[in-house]
């Protein structure tokens, strides 16, 4: 087993895996990467068959331990020559003796819905915890067969908003600092978490990066010329990502981001991609207006899960003491916050409240 820090050994690793996103690349990590984080890959290889596993390893403050958790979006383990009978034991021992010597207690990593055998190869390390679905519309269909799956309003939708807005690239500098401005500006109004909100240089670098092969669309009203709104979407191996969007106040009555993706959609089938994921709703949950807007495009949901691993119960524990956690056990089951320890506990009722998509 071994740890990759450098670009060019990181990259050959990925480029070699059956499937891999965006997610994976040494680029977004970099990007994402936040003061305190340091990102790796650690690659298992037994035969013919190999593990990249990508995370970011931080400090934990107040004491000489660190965790480790995954990029903003869906990542985890991706490989080569992994049957869906594949033989852990010896990469389990191998990272669990890796993690232990470097004393990181904890791992969190959020799984991706579309690369298959992450489950075989987590098989009995920590545990694989189901948060919802993420809606996927289907590109190996017709265009014809797609459309039906939207619902009746949306379609009525997408019409208007096609004799409203023109569709335009937002590589310009204009365009996509206008972007930043709006998407920011919908993240406060939504009362976002701090992990919702990037940084300027976030966005030019994701843009800019040639490995991860994102596009800014932007919605442009016809008749005022205005920009009404955008979308950032990614397309790597067949899989097209719906990342980020914002909207202007004034355009919310039409919202030109379901044209936006209507567009990608026709666009990204008939240059042959599989898998078009428009993601889940609000920290997981099936039952908010953010998945039932996604939903009005397919019905075809695939499960978002998070791996989450207690390398050493033993300082786990002691973290949540430390941390004053009251029934520390009795949460530990029941949450999906994880770790706990990171947790801001103001009172037992906030349990309740607690994000299913991990502390960052």
């Amino acid at each position: 087993m071994r740890v990759i820090q450098d670009r060019n050994a990181w990259t050959q690793v990925i480029d070699q895996c059956e499937q891999a996103d965006f997610y994976h690349t040494y680029d977004y990590h970099q990007i994402s990467k936040k003061t305190g984080e340091s990102p790796i890959l650690i690659q298992y290889e037994k035969g013919d068959a190999f593990i990249a596993l990508p995370l970011l390893v931080r400090d934990i403050e107040g004491s000489t331990l660190k965790d480790a958790t995954s990029v903003y979006g869906y990542a985890g383990p991706v490989g080569k020559n992994i049957g869906p009978d594949f033989k852990n034991e010896q990469f389990r021992k191998q990272l669990n003796e890796f993690l232990k010597d470097n004393q990181i207690v904890s791992v969190f990593s959020r799984l991706h819905p579309f690369i298959t055998k992450q489950d075989a190869i987590l098989r009995g390390i920590g545990k694989i915890v189901p948060h919802g679905n993420v809606v996927n519309i289907d590109l190996t269909q017709s265009l014809e067969q797609q459309k039906q799956q939207y619902n009746r309003r949306l379609r009525t939708y997408i019409n208007k908003e096609a004799k409203e807005y023109d569709i335009i690239d937002g590589v310009q500098e204009k365009y996509v600092d206008e972007f930043i401005g709006t998407y920011c500006e919908n993240m406060k109004r939504l009362h976002a978490k701090p992990n919702y909100f990037f940084g300027k240089q976030y966005f030019y670098k994701l843009l800019g990066s040639g490995r991860i092969h994102a596009e800014l669309l932007v919605a442009q009203h016809k008749k005022s010329g205005d920009f009404a709104g955008g979308a950032i979407f990614t397309k790597n191996n067949g899989t097209v990502q719906y990342h980020l969007s914002g909207v202007k106040s004034e355009y919310f009555h039409l919202n030109p981001i379901k044209l936006l993706i209507d567009h990608v959609r026709k666009k990204c089938t008939e240059e042959g991609c599989v898998n078009f994921n428009l993601g889940g709703g609000l920290n997981g949950q099936d039952d908010d207006s953010l998945f039932y807007f996604k939903s009005g495009f397919s019905k075809d949901f695939r499960k978002f899960c998070t791996w989450q691993h207690i390398v050493d119960d033993t300082q786990y524990e002691k973290l949540l003491k430390q941390k004053e956690v009251q029934n520390a056990s009795e949460i530990n089951k029941n949450s999906c916050f994880f770790p706990l320890y990171r947790q801001d506990f103001t009172n037992k009722t906030e349990v309740s409240k607690i994000n299913c998509l991990g502390d960052d």
